[in-house]
């Protein structure tokens, strides 16, 4: 995972223009409303095969085409926004919960626990978590549930081990110190002093980490440990259009491009959430 520190000194290089956050919030806006409502808009069953319309070009009929069994492709798109995004976000919701806890009691339990939690994490680290998340969902057997647990138990050593950085940080702050010397107990410091102002730096790494993971979920998918045909996730679809592209070329590009244009927004959505969380960067963009 990368860290925010080495994010803050490129975004510090750069300047981008206000205007780029904005479309990039307005799409995920819209990718949170397909991902509630696509079902619902979808034109057509993302299930049914029909054989005697299979692999037609995009039409007014069929905007996206349609896939090898005939189903139609923007259908199975708008389905798959559910999926793919759910999956993403259930998987930064077990990370960020493993990963803030182990943090924490790392950085504010005794050495040996530190030391233990660490060393696990530096384990975790030390490989990279696509090929840690593919052992994992190869012994839990194929299916979107293995991905989603596989990607889990891989992705958060990152997490703990930024959490575990800035809560020894904050635990030093005069404030905390202050809290002390006035018999603030020790579980409500945490709670309502230390965790809350350690957080912040994690709303950026998670909005920055929505594309990794779903990439990291869609490849399990397109390599079959993941989601199974005929589920309309984006990486299945593509996995089942790579054998027609000079034929069905339609049918591997729109959940392509859906996969780059969400990993994109999000990645961009990050950036300005960084910029307006540090005064400095703000000067620099």
């Amino acid at each position: 995972m990368t860290t925010v520190a080495i994010r803050l000194a490129e975004t510090k290089k750069r300047r981008r223009s206000p205007l780029v956050e904005r479309i990039a919030l307005v799409v995920i806006g819209l990718l949170v409303l397909i991902a509630v409502f696509g079902p619902m808009l979808a034109p057509y069953d993302p299930l049914k095969v029909d054989l005697t319309q299979a692999l037609l070009p995009p039409s007014a009929e069929h905007w996206f085409g349609t896939d090898v069994n005939g189903r139609d492709v923007l259908s199975r798109t708008l389905a798959g926004a559910r999926i793919t995004l759910s999956a993403t976000g259930i998987v930064l919701i077990i990370t960020l919960v493993l990963g803030v806890t182990l943090g924490t009691i790392a950085a504010l339990g005794n050495r040996v626990v530190d030391e233990v939690i660490m060393r696990i994490t530096d384990i975790g680290l030390a490989l990279p978590s696509i090929i840690l998340a593919l052992g994992f969902a190869v012994a839990l057997g194929p299916g979107l549930q293995s991905a989603v647990i596989a990607v889990s138990l891989t992705w958060w050593p990152g997490y703990a081990r930024l959490v575990r950085s800035v809560v020894r940080e904050v635990r030093h702050a005069e404030y905390v110190e202050a809290g002390i010397a006035l018999g603030v107990g020790r579980w409500r410091l945490i709670r309502k002093h230390i965790l809350p102002n350690s957080l912040d730096i994690m709303y950026v790494q998670v909005t920055l980490d929505v594309a990794a993971v779903m990439l990291v979920i869609s490849g399990l998918s397109f390599i079959g440990v993941g989601a199974q045909v005929p589920s309309p996730e984006w990486g299945a679809m593509i996995a089942a259009a790579a054998g027609n592209v000079t034929n069905g070329w339609w049918s591997l590009l729109f959940p392509g491009l859906a996969i780059a244009i969400t990993a994109i927004s999000f990645n961009l959505a990050g950036d300005w959430i960084r910029v307006k969380q540090d005064p400095t960067l703000r000067e620099a963009g």
